[in-house]
């Protein structure tokens, strides 16, 4: 995919500066877009069941987010500002991972629920999946607390890594395929590698214990779509590395040769966005919820509902608030506390639940009735 690449010091343009390149990238990045665009926008008219579809908007947001960076870097490789768009697209790859255990906790009714189903019962545990270290074990509130801690460090730690390889990369000690001891390169590519393993190990345990519970919601197959995304990033990051290495990849007139792989690695990201699109289309369909909601107001009370309801999604606040309480010493009393009010604590989440299962327009139209 690299071949033929223009001999050091010419300056003939290569293919991915051509209108060529940016042509075939955009149509499937923009229509891959457009897809999802529209997905989000019904999910957020259709908002029937808040506490899931939060999660599932936000999922979805990886094809805006993966196909607008790819794009635009791939425009201005030649600026080399492909580090910025690079970062956060890993920045949203560590929430990405973490809103799904998320969705899948909301399937099964929370936290509380899944206890009450779960505690005390014998962990599954393999030797393929590196779980013997389960035999003899039960599963508890710790074994779920650390499924979540372990999702959530990789939240932390991959935006940190990020705003470092920016700084390095300034201070040109970080350059990307460069695996000398002298160069940033290597170890926060190293720390990346053990954050987002325990991410996925912990997303794996909380599968292995609720994977009879969650069948109906086809978990495995929503999680391949979205990771095979990621996998292939992480594969054709390599293999362009190596070709980089190997001088397959060639510096190029003012664009270095790990820029150019890394523009190749935009390219297929483009390309790639699209079949993603249409994949979650079908995974996460909109359909689900429209069956549950009643809608019985004008274009323009709609189109406020619909941004009302983006500002929710949108809103980190109660990642944060997850965060805090899952890395608190009482933690079992906030769990305790969701379990006795019976829903989560949030309280727009209350509010919205209480309007999608009402038909009462006085109470749809009531955002400031007390908590």
């Amino acid at each position: 995919m690299a071949t033929a690449m223009p001999s050091n010091g010419t300056d003939q343009p290569i293919f991915l500066e051509t209108p060529t390149a940016q042509a075939i990238t955009g149509v499937f990045a923009w229509f891959g877009m457009a897809i999802t665009i529209y997905q989000i926008y019904q999910h957020l008219r259709y908002y029937s069941k808040p506490s899931q579809q939060r999660w599932i908007v936000r999922i979805l947001f990886i094809v805006p987010i993966y196909g607008l960076c790819s794009w635009i870097s791939l425009l201005l490789i030649s600026g080399h500002y492909y580090i910025y768009f690079e970062s956060i697209r890993g920045c949203y790859e560590a929430f990405l991972i973490y809103n799904f255990l998320c969705l899948n906790y909301d399937y099964l009714g929370g936290e509380p629920a899944i206890l009450d189903e779960l505690n005390g019962k014998p962990a599954r545990y393999s030797y393929w999946s590196l779980t013997c270290c389960l035999k003899n074990k039960s599963y508890s509130l710790q074994y779920f607390r650390f499924c979540k801690q372990a999702t959530l460090q990789f939240c932390i730690i991959k935006p940190v890594m990020a705003i470092l390889s920016v700084i390095l990369y300034g201070l040109k000690v970080y350059h990307d395929g460069n695996l000398s001891p002298t160069e940033a390169y290597l170890y926060i590519t190293v720390v990346y590698n053990i954050s987002v393993t325990l991410a996925l190990y912990g997303l794996l345990l909380f599968y292995m214990a609720t994977k009879e519970l969650l069948k109906p919601y086809h978990p495995v197959l929503k999680f391949i779509i979205i990771k095979s995304l990621l996998l292939f990033y992480f594969w054709q990051g390599v293999l362009l590395a190596v070709l980089e290495k190997t001088d397959v990849i060639k510096t190029s007139h003012s664009i270095s040769a790990g820029v150019i792989a890394s523009g190749y690695q935009d390219f297929l990201l483009c390309i790639e966005i699209f079949f993603l699109a249409v994949a979650l289309y079908f995974a996460f369909p909109f359909s689900v919820y429209k069956e549950d909601y009643q809608d019985e107001f004008s274009q323009a009370f709609r189109l406020r509902t619909v941004t009302t309801n983006l500002g929710e999604t949108i809103n980190p606040k109660d990642i944060f608030t997850d965060a805090l309480h899952n890395f608190s010493p009482s933690y079992q009393n906030y769990v305790q506390y969701r379990n006795d009010s019976g829903r989560s604590n949030n309280s727009a989440d209350n509010m919205k639940d209480q309007r999608n299962q009402d038909s009462d327009t006085a109470k749809l139209l009531g955002p400031d009735n007390d908590h």
